[in-house]
């Protein structure tokens, strides 16, 4: 039997965009890379990997696939410039927040964040970002644009607070623009293994909160398909326990899954991310 592209391989009762409760969208663009190329392969990578799944989630005693996941179709990237992009991105992704979807986004580059966070932050105006990465991602420019996939999250700050998790790299002009700020980072070497820092994550969000995921905030040992990789990262439980907490004691109203960048013939990581965003809808709609 054929078995339809789309994020788990749905038929079209349970993919159907008017009864899904879940989009997933992706946007396969890594125009502002730094390191290795691919990134712009994950959205595929991840949604091939998705229709591989088990769709009964033991630890919630639930198919979460029950309430819908609808995939759009692949955005076309824009290479007239990374701001066109984001614009698009913004563009694009109204229709999907108007609608009340919950919309994960799948990417390509971090920098695609931006898009949706504007939109997000017109419709809930105590909107906060909860970032898992490896990097702080606070440049104000890189490499000739504001928004590079580096400065992702100084654009994000300007719009609304955010709590970073994970974080094992940045730059000086970082580290000094962090202290000016007096910004607090959960480093991962603080925090692997642990879980009494989660209290004090929940205590910079607001109530209502997108997550973005950048794999490369996973230890390379379980994800090494990512662009810059970064040792020392959070591990599988690690990064659950977060979520978990996050989904319980917060609105979360969308999230993004990004850089990916496959290394083929090895699908490990690809199923890693496709299992990562079928834990976040199991997390929104079946977490008690």
């Amino acid at each position: 039997m054929l078995i339809p592209y789309n994020f788990g391989g749905f038929e079209e009762r349970l993919s159907d965009y008017e009864q899904s409760r879940v989009v997933i969208f992706p946007v396969p663009y890594d125009g502002t890379l730094s390191y290795r190329a691919g990134s712009r392969n994950g959205p595929s990578a991840i949604i091939s990997a998705s229709r591989a799944l088990e769709f009964y989630d033991i630890e919630l005693n639930a198919s979460p696939y029950e309430i819908g996941i609808h995939t759009t179709c692949e955005l076309e990237p824009i290479v007239s410039s990374p701001e066109d992009m984001i614009n698009e991105i913004e563009r694009v992704s109204q229709k999907f927040i108007r609608d009340n979807k919950f919309l994960i986004m799948l990417g390509g580059e971090h920098s695609i964040s931006t898009g949706v966070v504007r939109n997000l932050k017109k419709k809930y105006k105590r909107l906060s970002v909860l970032q898992i990465d490896a990097h702080s991602d606070l440049r104000d420019t890189y490499e000739g644009t504001k928004y590079n996939h580096a400065c992702v999250m100084r654009r994000i700050r300007e719009l609304c607070p955010a709590v970073q998790v994970g974080i094992r790299s940045m730059c000086e002009e970082e580290a000094i623009f962090i202290r000016r700020k007096n910004i607090r980072i959960f480093y991962a070497e603080e925090i692997r293994g642990r879980t009494d820092y989660i209290d004090d994550v929940l205590k910079g969000l607001t109530e209502d909160v997108y997550i973005t995921i950048d794999l490369d905030g996973l230890d390379p040992s379980i994800m090494p398909a990512v662009g810059t990789p970064e040792p020392g990262g959070l591990l599988w439980y690690d990064t659950l326990n977060l979520l978990k907490e996050v989904f319980k004691a917060r609105n979360v109203v969308g999230a993004d899954v990004v850089e990916l960048s496959p290394l083929p013939p090895d699908v490990s990581s690809d199923f890693l991310a496709a299992k990562l965003v079928y834990k976040l809808i199991g997390y929104k709609f079946f977490l008690r």
